[in-house]
């Protein structure tokens, strides 16, 4: 079992920055984008981090490891970073899965854009992480990355912009390690659909209102 996220501050460039802890009760098997611990394997906890905008580390995984060094979390896990105050973080749950989503669209951008864009502007990133209750084998893992992903691009298309994410969303799933594994995790799957529909809810909530990156509130 995942357990519920608990809010924290860590002390960084002079300010207490916010970020989300997720403990797994027993080690859970996870697949995701994150740029700590993505990939398929077990991992113990999961990290979601704001930083400031001006954020310019070239290796983000080392940072995050800090950060779970500094909070006791031991074994492997799951690290994601975003410009939004994870504060706001939105969870949806359905049948048994949740789902909880930091939403910033800040850069809307389309997956296959004809001609690469300019460097952006202003950062917006939508990390997902999520749980299902029941064990997926690896396709069925990586089948339920794209079926999120899927209900990330219609929330965003559903809220009016003409994107189907931003270039840094990132995605994080797990499951229990052990059981019979489930084979498939498309959108009309047993936990596939539940999960589309949970990350649809949340992404489309997150989205609904202005989302201030953390930085300039608290410079504003």
């Amino acid at each position: 079992m995942l357990s519920e996220p608990f809010l924290t501050t860590r002390p960084e460039v002079g300010w207490d920055i916010p970020l989300l802890v997720w403990r797994a009760e027993v080690p859970l098997l996870a697949v995701g984008t994150a740029p700590l611990g993505g990939g398929i394997g077990v991992r113990r906890w999961v990290v979601n981090a704001t930083v400031p905008m001006s954020y310019d580390r070239d290796d983000p995984a080392e940072h995050l490891a800090e950060m779970a060094d500094g909070l006791g979390l031991d074994g492997p896990g799951v690290g994601l970073l975003t410009g939004v105050d994870v504060a706001e973080v939105v969870a949806r749950a359905d049948t048994g899965v949740r789902v909880w989503a930091t939403v910033g669209l800040g850069t809307p951008v389309w997956a296959a854009a004809p001609v690469p864009a300019a460097p952006a502007q202003r950062v917006g990133t939508v990390n997902i992480v999520g749980y299902v209750p029941a064990r997926l084998s690896e396709a069925a893992l990586i089948n339920a990355v794209a079926t999120a992903t899927e209900a990330k691009a219609q929330a965003i298309w559903e809220l009016g912009l003409p994107a189907t994410g931003t270039p840094t969303d990132a995605v994080t799933l797990l499951c229990p390690a052990d059981g019979e594994p489930a084979p498939y995790g498309g959108p009309r799957s047993t936990w596939g659909a539940p999960l589309a529909r949970a990350v649809h809810a949340a992404v489309l909530a997150g989205g609904a209102g202005p989302v201030v990156p953390w930085s300039d509130r608290r410079a504003g």
